[in-house]
């Protein structure tokens, strides 16, 4: 039930509204699952707080708002741009005219120097691993900016897009001996950050010299309502707008069924898999891995997560990326699964540690899966940790299978890259999601990366995957679609297909009635 702290809250906003805007202005009330922000530094954001920042900050190029399809990417800050015949160098052509939030005055190159110098740098941001092509980020004139790459880059206009480390913001705020931009974000967006208070709300003011057009909500107020039935209460009462759905195929037929309310049900996905830690033994048998995978009822878990919240993986890419290869995967055969078990020795079965995080989108599905390799003799002894906890073990390696979703930039080099390359493998200096320790399909993922040709680079791709599957080095099980609901008197102003910051944009053109 929503606590009366943040009823309180609601109310007392809008008896203060009502009191002091005779102007009534155009408020929207968003829901969002969490109990706080942990940042707003563009460069460390990710999950709710990149959602969030999403309405506040623009790139070079942009997603249009309600698509992730990188082949729809369209001119933002940047008019035009030209490439070299050789691929190594980038020219960007700036609008004149943009300012920037809270009177930090006109957009020129030194800020987009500034802005991209600061997402390379580990120092600086979490993101820093994807621009390592990056050679250079020069300021040829106020508004002309020429980027130089070590290497032809395939795909480099995502890493200049309105995503994480493409989002633009202002050197003179950055640079300022009191900079605050991990609490007070400066960007160019249709809205600005106005106030944070902690564990309530985040509010944001529309940006007036926004070079797109005043925005028609004046402002919108992130409330933080952690649990899913208190959101859905206030959701029912027409206290929010927008909310953060429940990823339950329960949840999303209730909204269904309601009047004056639009599901919102999107991509890009955090997609499921189990990784398969060689380290931990007998799983350095690739007998043993390969009786995971055909035990595994992948269409089970599908029908137990829910059809509209969830997609059937095909592959080791999340479904819908670019690149992605869906013409290999393991099918349920638990004759087969048991003897594979029999063949490597242990035709009376085997135990591995597995920890697993008890939030609700993966304790209940690993318990699924539990009951699923029982069946073939594979008796996983769960360690029920918190979410913090169990992040910190599964970089450990005290995990045997993990269970991992996650959201990526939609295409096949980032997932192949994030949980697959050695370079990746936890517990390196490189580290970042290889949990099962693969390296087999190095080669062929990073000849893909600087691969110009695309059917080329398509081949590759599928090489890798086809490795990597035939290794088992995960079995792939879903995409968790991304689910929000809005009240029919908000407008988006565009169709809602997909965003890459996972959440519906607030752009200049949403309306509320």
């Amino acid at each position: 039930m929503m606590t009366n702290k943040w009823m309180g809250a609601v109310l007392l906003g809008a008896n203060l509204l009502a009191a002091s805007c005779a102007a009534q202005a155009v408020t929207l009330q968003m829901g969002i699952g969490t109990s706080d922000i942990q940042t707003l530094d563009l460069d460390r954001a990710t999950g709710y707080d990149s959602m969030l920042l999403n309405n506040l900050f623009n790139g070079l190029v942009r997603f249009p708002p309600g698509s992730a399809d990188p082949a729809k990417l369209e001119p933002d800050l940047a008019e035009k741009w030209e490439e070299s015949a050789d691929h190594l160098s980038w020219t960007f052509h700036l609008r004149h005219g943009v300012q920037f939030h809270h009177g930090y005055g006109e957009l020129h190159a030194d800020d987009v120097v500034y802005s991209l110098n600061r997402a390379s740098d580990p120092n600086t941001s979490s993101q820093s691993a994807a621009f390592e092509p990056f050679e250079k980020v020069e300021a040829v004139d106020p508004y002309t900016v020429r980027i130089t790459l070590k290497r032809p880059t395939p795909g480099f206009l995502w890493l200049v897009a309105n995503y994480r480390g493409g989002n633009i913001t202002s050197r003179k705020a950055g640079e300022a001996p009191d900079s605050k931009l991990a609490t007070q974000p400066i960007g160019t967006g249709p809205f600005e950050f106005a106030e944070h208070v902690p564990q309530q709300y985040v509010r944001l003011t529309a940006h007036e010299k926004y070079f797109r057009g005043k925005p028609k909500i004046d402002e919108i107020f992130w409330r933080f309502v952690a649990s899913d039935s208190s959101r859905d209460l206030a959701f029912r009462s027409r206290q929010l707008d927008v909310i953060y759905g429940h990823r339950e195929q329960r949840w999303v037929d209730s909204v269904k069924a309601r009047s004056g309310v639009t599901l919102d049900v999107f991509g890009p996905g955090e997609f499921r898999a189990l990784y398969l830690n060689r380290t931990i033994k007998p799983l350095d048998d690739i007998r043993i891995r390969q009786a995971i995978a055909y035990a595994t009822d992948v269409d089970e878990i599908v029908q137990f997560v829910g059809k509209d919240v969830s997609q059937k993986g095909c592959s080791v890419v999340p479904p819908g990326y670019v690149g992605v290869d869906c013409s290999f995967n393991y099918h349920h055969d638990l004759e087969k699964a048991k003897q594979l078990l029999a063949d490597a020795g242990y035709a009376k079965g085997l135990t591995l540690p597995v920890v697993v995080s008890n939030i609700s989108s993966i304790l209940p599905v690993m318990q699924v899966v539990q009951g699923q390799l029982a069946k073939a003799g594979i008796t996983l002894d769960m360690k029920v940790v918190d979410h913090p906890t169990y992040h910190e073990d599964i970089r450990k390696d005290l995990s045997a299978i993990v269970f991992y979703g996650a959201a990526r930039f939609p295409v096949a080099d980032t997932y192949l890259t994030q949980f697959y390359d050695s370079s990746s493998i936890v517990g390196t200096p490189t580290a970042v999601t290889n949990f099962s320790h693969c390296s087999i399909g190095d080669e062929a993922i990073r000849a893909a990366r600087v691969e110009t040709d695309p059917a080329k680079q398509l081949a590759f791709w599928k090489t890798a995957q086809r490795q990597i599957n035939d290794d088992v080095c995960g079995v792939p099980l879903f995409d968790l679609r991304q689910v929000w609901a809005h009240n029919n008197n908000v407008d988006y102003g565009y169709e809602l297909e997909g965003d890459i910051n996972i959440s519906p944009p607030i752009t200049e053109l949403t309306t509320k009635k």
